[in-house]
């Protein structure tokens, strides 16, 4: 059991970004002391659309415009994380345990040098399209339960 238990999900989306060959985009966090990697994701403002939400932050992150992509499938209902206790103080100034989010299946109908992460606030140092094997062991080991739990409904669509 969690410390903090007591505290709420913080509402939020991610994206599974794939390619026309079946890859998804993965980026390398520039926030971490490790090689992490991890698909799009982040909060819902407040009376923002899950699915707008992870548009605008595919766009945020990516710089990968909507137009660009095609939503084919979304989890059936919230999948949620925790962070560990040791970061939570250090995150959202300490109100949340964790994301509880909606997951999106995107196709990327763009081309890759359609793709930049160079954005106004850069969350990723670099990028690269990797199979949903390769993101599994890439991910952070808090982050690992949610991946498959996502995987594990979308990755047929994929």
């Amino acid at each position: 059991m969690t410390a903090y238990a007591h505290l709420p999900y913080r509402p939020g989306v991610g994206v599974i970004l794939a390619n026309a060959e079946g890859l998804i985009f993965a980026g390398q966090r520039t926030d971490r002391d490790q090689d992490a990697w991890q698909m799009p994701q982040g909060g819902i403002d407040a009376g923002e659309d899950p699915r707008e939400a992870a548009l605008r932050e595919l766009w945020e992150e990516t710089g990968v415009d909507p137009a660009l992509v095609r939503i084919e499938a979304e989890t059936s209902g919230w999948v949620a994380y925790d962070l560990p206790d040791e970061i939570v103080p250090n995150i959202w100034k300490g109100r949340f345990r964790g994301q509880r989010q909606k997951w999106y299946l995107m196709r990327f109908l763009g081309r890759d040098d359609q793709v930049n992460i160079a954005t106004k606030h850069p969350e990723f140092a670099r990028w690269k399209w990797a199979t949903p094997a390769e993101l599994r062991a890439a991910i952070v080991p808090f982050k690992r339960p949610l991946y498959e739990a996502v995987f594990a409904e979308l990755e047929q669509h994929i």
